[in-house]
């Protein structure tokens, strides 16, 4: 019983690469200026030698990983994501090395919701989570208008109340 499913169309904005590229380099900053601290307080204080190389290899491992989620990641991200909307169910499909395809049908879907940080606010993004008994999926990086019109849309095809 095989049933031949379209490949979902939609993708997320161009400008969630922004997002998560400030985002990353927010959080990797963070974690360097932490090291660069506790570097400079091993230069101060002489602690024992087997921590500087501890701290010297958790730099490098820092590094790579900053180089890779700030310029490698997003956009692959945002290349691999797709998703679709019709009467029977959502559909979520994204992952280059490790592809992930989610059907959910509109029977089991509970609630459907939007929510933005400051950063997504600044670039007007939405994620749009749809959340059923068992889990909760989430459509990353989505244009404010197109968001608010699939949230409705999802809302309207699994009849869900309003409650606000």
């Amino acid at each position: 019983m095989y049933m031949d499913i379209e490949e979902p169309e939609l993708h997320i904005s161009t400008s969630a690469v922004k997002v998560w590229r400030l985002s990353n380099t927010i959080g990797h900053g963070i974690g360097i200026f932490s090291i660069v601290v506790l570097l400079g307080l091993d230069y101060r204080f002489g602690w024992w030698s087997w921590i500087s190389w501890v701290l010297y290899g958790l730099t490098v491992i820092v590094v790579l990983s900053a180089i890779y989620s700030i310029f490698v990641e997003p956009p692959l991200l945002q290349w691999t994501w797709r998703y679709g909307v019709n009467e029977e169910y959502v559909q979520l499909k994204h992952g280059a090395l490790t592809r992930v395809h989610v059907l959910v049908p509109m029977t089991k879907v509970e609630y459907v919701k939007t929510n933005q940080g400051p950063l997504m606010r600044k670039f007007k993004l939405y994620n749009v989570e749809i959340g059923t008994m068992a889990s909760s999926h989430s459509i990353p990086a989505v244009p404010e208008k197109e968001a608010l019109a699939l949230r409705a849309q999802i809302a309207q095809l699994a009849k869900i109340k309003d409650e606000e």
